[in-house]
């Protein structure tokens, strides 16, 4: 069957048009079609192959693969390398999912047609075990593949930590080997293991920068440094707690390391007391910064009160502070005191004594401090506005939520946003809980 042709055509001007509007309307078709095609019919496929090919980039997956079956020369264009150099593939159980699957039909063309085109790419998976074995699946598949960014993203656990660690190395090796120019490599919650982490710097230790491996507990200290030996570009790294140690920021700040730019430490248990933390000596700090001195340290915490013990009795050059649980007074206290170089601090909660007098020393003590985000906490206002004045300008990005203040006898709410806005420099309102 002949296949109908769709044409656009754009009608004569009304005689009581303006030229200006005249003149307004033929620039605007005119950068897009050619001015000799304003008054003549356009069939779709004679589009320009740029503007097809901007079309489909704005398009969602499945409009358009829709859009592919237009014509000959848009199915075409749908093929072509620069549509698929980036690429999420989404795998779920639809029983347990909110997640909507990639096709199975579109992951095989893809392997087959595009695996070579793919060069950043990530993979999204429930928390169900069949889900992260297909992902491996796909991964094994990518033996023509030039990825320079790999994320592989687990929306809940387990996920990929219950696939058999021997198929998981062996998925990945298939990347590691094939890519050559893996720059960014982001595998939380992952069996990633030391030898796997052999192969990815024999191959790729000339490109890597970015390597993100939080929660992946079958890599070492030595796996560390092996990555730190022999990827000289590496400016980021992420790694969870448990494997830091003196010796190892002893061994990264030595001559022959890379010189980091970001160093992401995550604190985490799961239960009350489950762990008891190890503490980092100041000299081992002094080390890496020495070594590194616009390194920037970020630690997320999610611990429970208790669990805090081992951290900031003595100065820590941490840059950027997270406490996703609540932090007692006495530890910002110590944060105040012992935190020098800090730049952002984030508190979710805290409990009901007012923080006045810690954030005020945070604000003496913490000279590059810019940055402040307040949860479910309580400040008085007289105290939140002098913490804000001896910060002054400087504090770029202040979030609190309205809840957090505490009106006095010197300043109600309504005088409070003024006061903050002076100091600030800028118009300052608290954020305000949402309802819905």
């Amino acid at each position: 069957m002949k296949r109908a042709r769709q044409k656009v055509v754009i009608e004569n001007e009304a005689p009581q048009t303006s030229q200006k509007n005249k003149k307004q309307k033929t620039c605007l078709y005119g950068s897009v079609f050619g001015e000799s095609d304003l008054h003549t019919s356009m069939d779709w496929g004679s589009l320009p192959h740029h503007i097809i090919l901007r079309i489909f980039q704005f398009l969602p997956l499945v409009d358009r693969a829709r859009a592919s079956s237009v014509c000959r020369r848009w199915n075409e264009i749908f093929h072509i390398p620069d549509l698929w150099r980036r690429f999420e593939f989404e795998l779920s159980q639809p029983a347990t999912s909110y997640l909507k699957s990639t096709h199975p039909d579109l992951i095989q063309q893809i392997i087959k047609r595009h695996a070579d085109h793919l060069q950043y790419v990530s993979f999204k998976v429930d928390s169900s075990t069949e889900s992260a074995e297909a992902a491996c699946n796909i991964l094994s598949q990518l033996v023509n593949c030039s990825i320079k960014t790999l994320g592989l993203i687990s929306t809940a656990k387990p996920s990929f930590m219950n696939v058999a660690k021997a198929h998981f190395a062996s998925a990945l090796t298939v990347v590691f080997v094939n890519s050559k120019s893996l720059s960014s490599i982001k595998i939380d919650d992952t069996p990633l293991d030391d030898p796997s982490l052999k192969v990815l710097v024999a191959n790729n230790s000339d490109t890597l920068k970015l390597l993100k491996m939080s929660s992946c507990p079958y890599v070492s200290p030595a796996g560390i440094l092996c990555v730190a030996d022999q990827c000289h570009g590496l400016k980021e790294l992420a790694l969870n707690y448990y494997i830091l140690s003196d010796e190892l920021l002893l061994a990264l700040s030595s001559e022959k390391h890379v010189d980091l730019e970001h160093l992401r430490i995550d604190v985490v248990s799961e239960n009350p007391g489950q762990v008891e933390f190890h503490t980092i000596k100041k000299q081992s700090w002094d080390a890496l910064v020495k070594h590194s001195p616009k390194v920037n340290i970020v630690m997320y915490f999610f611990l429970y009160e208790e669990e805090f013990d081992a951290f900031f009795r003595e100065e820590t050059p941490v840059t950027h502070l997270y406490f996703g649980r609540a932090v007692s007074k006495a530890m910002l206290g110590r944060i105040g005191m012992n935190c020098p170089r800090l730049i952002e601090l984030v508190v979710c909660a805290n409990g009901l004594q007012p923080l006045d007098d810690e954030l005020i020393r945070i604000a003496e003590r913490c000279k590059n401090l810019t940055a402040m985000g307040l949860g479910e906490c309580e400040v008085t206002c007289r105290g939140f506005i002098e913490f804000v004045k001896m910060c002054g300008g400087r504090l770029t990005q202040l979030s609190i939520m309205e809840e957090v203040l505490i009106p006095d006898n010197d300043y109600s709410l309504d005088r409070l946003h003024l006061e903050v806005s002076k100091h600030l420099g800028r118009m300052w309102f608290p954020d305000m809980m949402p309802t819905w």
